[in-house]
């Protein structure tokens, strides 16, 4: 209680507002943060693939051109890729070597899609050094084991373009792939 006769404003200038101090608080913290977030999402942001990046990134091919026995090279992030329609003796040929024979142990059927086991799509880069090997294109020499050769060391690929001969150490690569429909198939 004030005595009579003072002023009660000086014993209110020593007692401070919670509410306002909270506030202050508050809205420096909150100003703070965005202020923060004002520098971080552009660095951030800047690290996003850039457009043509992600135009790369997948790569769509039609299938109703390619005949059985007949294969397209395309490519898939700036290397070649080979979609090959195996004809039904190249399935045979590739399903009569026994895995425990191979280099690189895998079946067609591990390199394919349950139900597509006539599409056969690898990059085309030989695993001994990256070269382009041949026997994608018309009259190309396939090798001895009728997939694919590499002209650069003499590796030789079967119709699974597994290696067979020579000093490639892996299968030609089955990268990711998914078929949109029966006649299309998009890579990535």
């Amino acid at each position: 209680m004030v005595p009579p006769g003072e002023d009660p404003a000086p014993y209110h200038e020593h007692v401070d507002d919670p509410r306002r101090r909270d506030f202050i608080n508050i809205a420096a913290v909150s100003f703070a943060g965005v202020g923060g977030l004002a520098i971080v999402l552009p660095l951030v942001n800047q690290m996003n693939p850039s457009a043509d990046v992600l135009a790369a990134s997948t790569t769509e091919v039609d299938l109703s051109k390619i005949q059985p026995g007949q294969a397209v090279v395309t490519t898939f992030r700036k290397q070649p890729l080979f979609v090959r329609n195996l004809t039904p003796k190249e399935i045979a040929e590739a399903d009569a070597v026994p895995v425990s024979s191979l280099r690189d142990p895998q079946t067609l059927e591990a390199r394919t899609k349950p139900g597509k086991k006539n599409w056969l799509i690898t990059l085309g880069v030989c695993t001994h050094l990256g070269c382009v090997p041949l026997g994608a294109r018309e009259g190309e020499n396939r090798g001895p084991f009728g997939g694919y050769f590499c002209p650069c060391h003499g590796s030789a690929y079967d119709t699974a373009a597994r290696i067979r001969q020579g000093p490639a150490p892996k299968n030609l690569f089955v990268p990711d792939y998914n078929f949109t429909s029966d006649t299309a198939v998009t890579v990535g």
